[in-house]
């Protein structure tokens, strides 16, 4: 069975996880920051640059599609296994970041959501056939 889209996701899983790395190295730390969300980022901004492009065709596109959704579910699971009290003890630090990533991928997925093509809607009231 051909799965398709899961080329895609695992390249920008891969570097997700080797930005993630980078960045957890860059703050002086020694886990993966933000892999995960890094990966998702990636996944979208691949699929509207292909998609732009004409190089991604309708059946990848929904594999995709299908990725994507999926995907979110995942980081969700993934989160519930991080030690938010302990988070919180750390002081403004934590919550200062929680604030800013939210912030963050709000601005992101509104930024994204303005590089999709507008889709044109029907008159109000649509094309009707008349017989009289």
């Amino acid at each position: 069975m051909i799965i398709y889209g899961t080329a895609l996701l695992a390249v920008c899983h891969l570097l997700g996880i080797v930005l993630g790395d980078l960045l957890g190295a860059a703050l002086g730390m020694k886990t993966n920051v933000g892999g995960v969300g890094i990966a998702m980022l990636l996944l979208i901004g691949a699929r509207v640059y292909l998609h732009k492009r004409g190089r991604l065709c309708a059946t990848s596109e929904r594999g995709v599609h299908y990725w994507g959704a999926i995907y979110i579910p995942v980081v969700v699971a993934m989160a519930m296994q991080q030690n938010v009290v302990a988070a919180l003890r750390g002081g403004p630090v934590a919550l200062l970041a929680a604030v800013g990533s939210v912030v963050l991928c709000g601005a992101l997925v509104s930024f994204i959501n303005r590089m999709e093509p507008q889709h044109s809607q029907p008159p109000e009231g649509g094309a009707r056939n008349k017989k009289e």
